[in-house]
């Protein structure tokens, strides 16, 4: 069976990785399509919704990081429903939770925001939530503020799945689900975490930061991460990707 396979991406006919998915094979491409909860080298959850595209012959919008792209495939990344959509998506992020971007370490940094300016999305048609959520500064190092946080559960699979600690998970249901440290315990009694900073380096917005760094200041080095992790995965050619 040949690796390589022919989807066409707005119009173009492409070559593709056979197991590639539609994500994967945009980028390789040098096609945008964003996406807050994806990360190369981690396992895919497609929780964000704002990598969905059209697919010819499908009758809703799927999830690009989870869809696998198959030979003859014609895909849609850009259009007017696809725009409403994504800015619907990030409208409802801003307004669950409490982002301040102003007065935040990661403005100007933050992927959120970046995607917020790229699709266009300049107010938030829906009534803000205003929780009152946790702050937790008891790590010596870092510091988590569940008010910026969007669920992308990065930080989760790359403590498991890279660093092998399991420190972080979501607890909660709906629209109370949250990033929990061991059990709920505070970040700083963390008998697992070993302070190696990867959960902090992939977060795609402020809620996961190093102290010491004011408003503007901290920029991650996703880079490093991504390295290892795609080590990680060409090691464990058999584990989640």
């Amino acid at each position: 069976m040949p690796n390589r396979i022919s989807i066409r991406i707005d119009g173009e006919l492409v070559q593709a990785e056979r197991g590639q998915t539609i994500f994967e094979a945009a980028q390789a491409n040098n096609r945008f399509i964003p996406g807050l909860c994806q990360f190369k080298g981690l396992s895919t959850v497609g929780a964000c919704r704002l990598c969905v595209v059209e697919v010819q012959g499908v009758n809703r919008l799927l999830p690009s990081c989870t869809t696998p792209a198959q030979d003859g495939m014609a895909v849609i990344t850009r259009s007017a429903k696809l725009n409403d959509y994504r800015r619907q998506a990030l409208e409802l992020l801003f307004a669950e939770k409490n982002h301040v971007c102003a007065v935040c370490v990661s403005n100007n940094h933050c992927e959120l925001q970046a995607y917020a300016q790229r699709l266009g999305v300049t107010n938030v048609r829906y009534a803000y939530r205003y929780p009152r959520l946790k702050v937790d500064m008891s790590h010596p190092r870092f510091v988590i503020d569940h008010n910026r946080c969007v669920l992308c559960t990065r930080c989760v699979r790359v403590c498991n799945e890279v660093e092998g600690a399991y420190v972080w998970g979501v607890a909660g249901r709906g629209i109370g689900s949250r990033i929990a440290c061991e059990m709920d315990r505070d970040w700083g009694k963390a008998s697992a975490c070993t302070n190696c900073g990867k959960c902090v380096q992939v977060c795609p917005t402020g809620a996961l930061a190093e102290k010491g760094f004011a408003a503007e200041e901290m920029v991650k080095r996703q880079d490093l991460v991504e390295r290892l992790a795609t080590i990680r995965g060409t090691m464990n050619p058999g584990g989640s990707r």
